[in-house]
């Protein structure tokens, strides 16, 4: 039996602080690889306009080369339909029977994941390893009063603290402002060789 942690996003574009944090679970609760999950169509995210998924898979497969524990996978991002969490574990654990699966997912994610759809069974599906700041948990009562078949299944780590976003990212190269050391080389590369975020405004995903 193996463990298997499932870090999603928008990745547009994936930085540093997506990679120290995935890094850090992993290593903070033995996880045996981590899949890199772009999302195809984010439910929360439907009217706001998406790097095309080519793009966001090209670039997370950048960032997480030379780590042989990291994994990229296109499974939402073949997904015709938007793309829900619970769905997509769901596929992970009929291809994974016997490994435990661990969501990673920020505190304000945690906070809110009984508005999510399907929660309960997010939480049936997968351990939560939730990512957090040192000193900056979430409110753990409240979580638990809103979602009480989530005692027990969640981890608490801390990671490490990189005030970086991706909306930051995107403004800065609009604005012609370096984002090296922000994004592994290659993706700045790949984001200059491809003149993403040329032009766009400051929304869009994270």
């Amino acid at each position: 039996m193996g463990k298997i942690g499932i870090m999603g996003g928008t990745f547009d574009p994936p930085h540093i602080g997506h990679l120290a944090a995935a890094e850090e679970v992993r290593y903070r609760l033995g996880l045996d690889k981590i899949l890199w999950i772009p999302a195809g169509i984010p439910p929360h995210k439907r009217d706001i306009q998406v790097t095309p998924p080519e793009h966001r898979l090209q670039m997370v497969r950048l960032a997480i080369e030379g780590n042989n524990l990291f994994e990229l996978s296109d499974i939402e991002v073949k997904r015709p339909e938007v793309s829900y969490t619970v769905h997509t574990l769901e596929t992970l654990k009929q291809l994974n029977p016997n490994d435990s699966l661990f969501f990673l997912l920020g505190t304000d994610e945690f906070s809110s994941l009984y508005r999510w759809y399907m929660p309960n069974k997010i939480v049936y599906l997968a351990n939560l390893a939730v990512m957090k700041r040192a000193g900056m948990g979430p409110d753990i009562a409240k979580v638990e009063s809103e979602l009480p078949c989530i005692k027990n299944r969640y981890f608490l780590v801390d990671v490490p603290h990189i005030p970086i976003s991706s909306t930051e990212l995107r403004d800065r190269v609009r604005k012609g402002e370096p984002i090296r050391y922000l994004v592994p080389d290659k993706v700045m590369e790949y984001i200059y060789y491809h003149k993403l975020y040329v032009g766009c405004s400051n929304g869009g995903a994270l």
